[in-house]
């Protein structure tokens, strides 16, 4: 049996997929452009992937008319009650994914439909094996509380909930015996983690200690998660990388209070200040909506002085968009798409200027990337501050930590070459 998988949506959708994959080739299916089986992977974040999900559904179905159809993931989560134009076999919402097996053996050509209710929802326990990178991910978590106006997550993933602190510290090492160098933490919420009493910072403190672990990355983490403990295990760890992903999503005080986040300019500077003293080289991405209801000039100016401050090295810019059954979407005074357009092009000149200020400050200094990938002589890979390295090199030092010195920046990489 053969199979395909589309997937629309986070990285966390792209994981789960992986997870659906991994099933199937254990199960003795084989990935294929002439499937037997059809896996679609849907997303709801705005109203537009809503209308992206069921466009794909429809021309997939169009396309293998023959082979077995599962829809799965968070728009089939948040329009339960009104699926009835999806033409599928299967339709599953965001969880009971690994059960796929027993829907397709239960699948006799009447349809299956079985939408859990996620709030109620425990943690999915998910293993992926058939990791084929140096990066490897682990989700811990699931759901979100936060419940910001601009997002419908929680209505769709439900509360946050934990895979076993016990369960990733094995993940971690069979991971890490398989060869993987570098793990990353994913989740809806990650930062959010918890078993009990056990906490985030000590699931890092744990991992750190796991004998052939190179690096541990968080895949984001929202800055009053950043605590004394969590700041503590970065201070004092080289395996947490220096890199860290901390969402600010609007620089302006009054947009930030309108989109329901759980603090305010000053606070999310200050907590930056304090990473880079412990860390001066860490390396802080971030998230920024633009556009948002009642975002006039006056408050984007005044996000993009914040922004400037703050000195991101890179800004991942998203123009708002409405989502069905959010706060935000019932909002007055939206903005013009044609205004957001010009806001999201300025966002992303700072967000390039920044990349490329930061690889500059790293030309003449001895930097350990690893290389994942080989092309045309040059090895090309990221540092744990994910400096984008391209350096000369043998393709047997794929997946080795190499020591290069940077040289020069040809955006988006800083050329390097091997030290002695």
């Amino acid at each position: 049996m053969n199979y395909k998988i589309y997937t629309l949506g986070c990285k966390v959708n792209e994981y789960e997929s992986e997870v659906m994959g991994d099933i199937l080739e254990n199960h003795g299916y084989k990935k294929s452009d002439n499937p037997d089986v059809c896996i679609i992977n849907t997303c709801t974040v705005t109203n537009t992937a809503d209308s992206k999900s069921r466009k794909l559904i429809r021309s997939v179905r169009k396309q293998f008319p023959n082979a077995t159809l599962l829809v799965a993931g968070c728009m089939v989560q948040n329009k339960k009650d009104n699926l009835d134009d999806i033409d599928a076999d299967i339709i599953i919402g965001t969880s009971n994914k690994t059960e796929l097996i027993t829907y397709l053996k239960d699948y006799q050509r009447e349809k299956i439909f079985d939408v859990q209710d996620v709030l109620k929802a425990d943690f999915e326990n998910m293993k992926l094996n058939n990791f084929d990178l140096t990066r490897a991910y682990i989700k811990i978590e699931d759901g979100c509380d936060n419940y910001c106006t601009f997002c419908i997550i929680p209505f769709v993933r439900g509360h946050v909930r934990c895979k076993k602190h016990e369960d990733v510290i094995k993940e971690t090492i069979d991971l890490v015996k398989d060869g993987h160098r570098e793990i990353v933490l994913t989740g809806i919420h990650t930062g959010h983690y918890h078993d009990g009493n056990y906490s985030f910072a000590n699931l890092l403190s744990d991992l750190i200690k796991v004998e052939g672990l190179s690096r541990l990355r968080i895949s984001s983490i929202e800055a009053t998660e950043l605590n004394e403990q969590v700041l503590d295990v970065i201070k004092n760890s080289d395996i947490l990388v220096n890199h860290l992903h901390v969402p600010l999503q609007a620089g302006s005080n009054k947009i930030l209070k309108d989109m329901f986040r759980k603090y305010d300019t000053d606070y999310f500077k200050k907590k930056i200040e304090k990473i880079r003293e412990i860390k001066p080289d860490m390396s802080i991405t971030t998230d920024v909506i633009v556009g948002f209801p009642g975002e006039t000039d006056e408050l984007f100016e005044e996000s993009v002085n914040t922004i400037k401050e703050i000195g991101f090295q890179k800004i991942h810019v998203f123009p708002y968009s409405d989502r069905d059954g959010t706060k935000a979407s019932v909002m007055k005074n939206k903005v013009p798409g044609n205004i957001k357009k010009q806001r999201v092009k300025r966002l992303l000149e700072i967000s390039k200027q920044g990349e490329i200020d930061f690889m500059e400050k790293h030309i003449g200094k001895d930097m350990v990337f690893i290389p994942e990938v080989y092309d045309n002589g040059y090895l090309i890979g990221h540092t744990g501050n994910y400096i984008h390295v391209k350096a000369l090199g043998d393709k047997s030092l794929l997946r080795k930590e190499v020591t290069v010195k940077g040289i020069s920046v040809d955006y988006p990489y800083l050329i390097s070459e091997m030290s002695n």
